[in-house]
């Protein structure tokens, strides 16, 4: 309860400094900066460092993998039919495409599902929502950018993204034991990402930009929340015949709302900024009562 209180308070807190003008307004530009390049690292470094793998780590990291995928292809077919703009597409592939696995996730699988689960959400967020962050997020987010970039430039943005290079040398450091002092440490950095990730968002909403994003942010969020974990259930659990407690989990954790970080990322790439913050803040809101929704109908999994 404590971790979701969290999570309204600092969106919260977020609208009201931008009420109150006592912050400049690229604010947001340097929350993101930080958490970029300082947050998200240590976080890497910290978990992947520690994970244990098991039998069935294929399929729940598969997971945000197939998620970003009909999201790529259902927005990339609909932003034709529609004739959207390339920021919009991309900001809706990003935001629809990746859930938030981890922050509102974690505490979300704690609640329904209790602490011994925690694992699989851990696994369905490292091993999925933020390697598909890391490479295919960038190259999105580069494509439908403004710039155009070259598949090199791509593939640059990919190894110098710093959580992608904080993942090789959390790999290289599997066999390195740290030392306590070091824990902790990342533990403290990586904390700062959930209360300056929601200031940024909170910071960058306006009511006013829902009149022109009502129709897009209805088939985002309806991708997300609905369709999105609809069709992985669809998958896991009559073609693949998949069932447990493991797999209500995945599933579970498909229907999160989306990603922060992806919203931060379809931002700095000016990917329809003011549609990827709503999709964010609106999505939060829904999802409470959509997870309890998702939560009855997997118990029968």
């Amino acid at each position: 309860m404590s971790n979701l209180v969290l999570l309204i308070l600092c969106f919260i807190i977020g609208m009201l400094l931008h009420r109150s003008q006592r912050l400049p307004q690229n604010a947001p530009t340097t929350l993101n900066s930080f958490i970029i390049h300082v947050s998200l690292p240590a976080l890497t470094l910290l978990y992947i460092h520690s994970m244990k793998l098991s039998g069935d780590v294929a399929m729940i990291a598969a997971m945000a993998w197939l998620c970003f995928a009909l999201s790529a292809g259902f927005f990339g077919l609909l932003g034709r039919l529609l004739k959207l703009s390339r920021s919009t597409t991309g900001a809706l592939i990003l935001t629809g495409g990746l859930g938030n696995t981890s922050f509102f996730g974690l505490p979300m699988i704690e609640a329904y599902y209790g602490h011994d689960q925690l694992v699989t959400g851990i696994i369905v967020d490292q091993l999925g929502s933020f390697l598909v962050l890391s490479t295919l997020g960038i190259t999105v987010a580069g494509l439908y950018s403004s710039g155009r970039p070259t598949a090199s430039e791509i593939m640059r943005r990919i190894v110098l993204f710093p959580p992608f290079i904080a993942l090789i040398i959390a790999l290289l450091l599997i066999p390195v034991e740290y030392a306590p002092w070091f824990t902790a440490l990342l533990k403290r950095l990586g904390d700062t990402l959930t209360p300056l990730a929601l200031v940024s968002v909170g910071f960058q909403l306006r009511l006013g930009h829902l009149a022109g994003n009502t129709r897009n942010l209805a088939i985002g969020l309806g991708f997300k929340l609905l369709l999105a974990p609809l069709l992985i259930s669809l998958l896991y659990v009559n073609l693949l015949q998949a069932h447990g407690a493991t797999i209500q989990v995945t599933l579970f954790e498909a229907g999160m709302p989306p990603m922060i970080t992806a919203a931060i990322i379809a931002t700095e790439h000016d990917l329809d900024p003011e549609l990827s913050s709503l999709m964010v803040a609106a999505g939060l809101l829904l999802s409470f009562a959509t997870l309890s929704g998702w939560w009855w109908i997997l118990q029968g999994i």
